[in-house]
């Protein structure tokens, strides 16, 4: 089976490919790739939350493409002698469509998506991208969210205390 992970550049985009290690048997899965879509003409650079603070260049200097491929690389990373053989894959496009066509083209048997990465509401329970991948993937697809976080009230009470 050929599962798909799709990072954004964000913290839980690992998390979620750590949780399908957590479950999954790599004797079953014999292909993930790890994929990274660029958007053309982005007002925003790509989230890369998961480069260490030594290996991380200004925005002037790096490009959303490198950025993409540094998280695709820290993602894929974690598979390493994992099992199934890795492949690093970074594409320009909408990321939900790019997501699915990377699906069919390799006859994918799982997507694995995070929710909430680069949401703009945390109220939002699953992200557009998450919710358009798990309604045209052409296969099952695991959206991981991110773990609730404690109510500020709550925290700022418990600090006191």
């Amino acid at each position: 089976m050929h599962v798909i992970v799709a990072t954004d550049g964000s913290k839980q985009s690992l998390a979620a490919a750590r949780h399908l290690k957590s479950f999954a048997d790599p004797a079953r899965i014999t292909d993930v790739s790890v994929v990274a879509v660029v958007r053309p003409l982005a007002a925003v650079a790509f989230a890369d939350e998961l480069s260490d603070s030594k290996q991380q260049a200004s925005w002037d200097t790096l490009s959303f493409r490198a950025a993409a491929e540094s998280a695709v690389a820290t993602v894929a990373a974690e598979f390493d002698g994992w099992g199934p053989k890795v492949h690093k894959r970074v594409r320009s496009g909408s990321p939900a469509n790019e997501i699915i066509k990377v699906a069919k083209q390799y006859d994918a048997g799982l997507v694995v998506v995070a929710s909430g990465g680069r949401g703009i509401s945390e109220s939002v329970l699953i992200g557009s991208t998450a919710q358009r991948v798990q309604h045209y993937a052409p296969c099952p697809v695991l959206v991981v969210r991110p773990r609730p976080r404690k109510p500020q009230k709550a925290a700022r009470k418990a600090a006191r205390t």
